[in-house]
């Protein structure tokens, strides 16, 4: 409980706009009794964003294990189009607030979503090289598709026109698209062009 409501709070006001007391008051507790639940707010974000960059990297490697560079990418990037919409709280924190962490668990973190990246980046070069993807740059082709999944967590909205799986269903196709996949041109879109997302 003590950690959800840090977690909303900390999307809603970032780690250093949130108090100790703003917790303990949401909770209808007082702040020192905070203490029998955590012994910091570090303690909280650090929890929050280990978990949040495991379960990206554990999911990345289970839906891209198997499959040709088409279907790597395609599933690597669904997956996280789709946490992003589904993880909105733990995304925004994770991607503002990682950089806030004590030492040693700052590099730590930070470490593992370069593994992340690294993994991301490797698909597409390994596409490239195999000819399955036709692109100038993997580097940027894979911070172009991560950066448009994190943007997801901004904007999308459950009472929305698009469903988180019509979002990560079409995120993979762009990503197909930005990699250079002749094969995009044969997979069909599942929502209609007029099924756009809802301002914020």
């Amino acid at each position: 409980m003590v950690l959800d409501v840090a977690l909303t709070l900390f999307a809603e006001r970032g780690f250093h706009g949130t108090a100790l007391s703003q917790i303990a008051d949401t909770l209808g507790i007082r702040t020192p009794s905070l203490y029998n639940h955590m012994r910091s707010k570090q303690d909280l974000l650090r929890a929050i964003v280990d978990e949040t960059t495991a379960t990206v990297l554990e999911e990345f490697h289970r839906v891209t294990a198997n499959g040709d560079w088409e279907t790597r990418l395609r599933e690597a990037t669904r997956v996280y189009a789709y946490r992003h919409a589904t993880h909105r709280r733990e995304a925004l924190v994770v991607n503002r607030d990682t950089d806030s962490l004590d030492e040693p668990h700052r590099s730590r973190l930070q470490s593992r979503r370069r593994q992340h990246e690294h993994a991301f980046r490797a698909i597409i070069a390994g596409g490239a090289a195999a000819g399955a993807f036709h692109v100038g740059s993997p580097a940027l082709a894979s911070f172009a598709i991560r950066e448009m999944c994190v943007s997801i967590a901004r904007w999308f909205r459950d009472d929305g026109n698009l469903s988180a799986d019509d979002v990560a269903e079409q995120y993979s196709r762009y990503a197909l698209s930005i990699a250079g996949a002749e094969s995009i041109r044969t997979i069909p879109a599942r929502a209609p062009v007029s099924a756009v997302p809802r301002d914020s």
